[in-house]
């Protein structure tokens, strides 16, 4: 009789979808690593700079099943995390939010403006920046690189990686980058 219903208890607990992130006010996820900041990109850098960090926007909005997906089963992986944490510097933007942003070439805006600045379409989405931004450049112009929508730990771990070691400085595009990754785990 214990057994069944531990048994039950078991399958209870393992039908309970996992847990990601906790949900701040504004319906986003709030993982611990994510920075709270001002939202002056000039600002961010240069603290991402100074902890030898990569300075890396996040875009989501309230409801979205593919951020979650991203928070339930993406990020908490143990490799993914772990490239966050100790190489990136992440700041959340709420594509429908009216926080101020300041861009990198000093244009402030709203949220879901800048969002609309930057071509921002879809969430999530993953804005790599690199160490140094030119001169009037904004956001989406210095990107070295824009994911869009949600992937699985393998595709995000690569792409972290990427950025991380600077793949994209010899032109190597990124879907070669991830064809040999998954060439070499096989």
């Amino acid at each position: 009789m214990m057994r069944s219903v531990l048994a039950i208890a078991a399958a209870a607990f393992l039908a309970l979808p996992a847990l990601g992130a906790e949900l701040g006010d504004d319906g986003l996820h709030k993982p611990d690593w994510l920075r709270d900041t001002f939202k002056d990109l000039r600002e961010d850098l240069a603290e991402a700079n100074a902890e030898g960090k990569r300075l890396l926007i996040t875009v989501e909005q309230r409801g979205c099943i593919y951020c979650t997906e991203m928070h339930e089963k993406v990020f908490p992986d143990p490799a993914v995390d772990a490239l966050i944490r100790e190489h990136y510097f992440v700041v959340q933007m709420n594509l429908f939010g009216d926080v101020e942003v300041t861009d990198f070439d000093g244009t402030v805006l709203r949220e879901k403006d800048m969002a609309v600045r930057w071509g921002v379409m879809f969430t999530p989405t993953l804005i790599f920046l690199p160490e140094v931004i030119p001169d009037g450049k904004t956001a989406a112009e210095s990107a070295v690189a824009m994911m869009p929508g949600a992937f699985g730990i393998g595709t995000t771990t690569a792409l972290l990686t990427w950025v991380r070691d600077h793949v994209y400085e010899n032109g190597e595009h990124f879907q070669k980058y991830l064809a040999e990754q998954s060439q070499l785990k096989n």
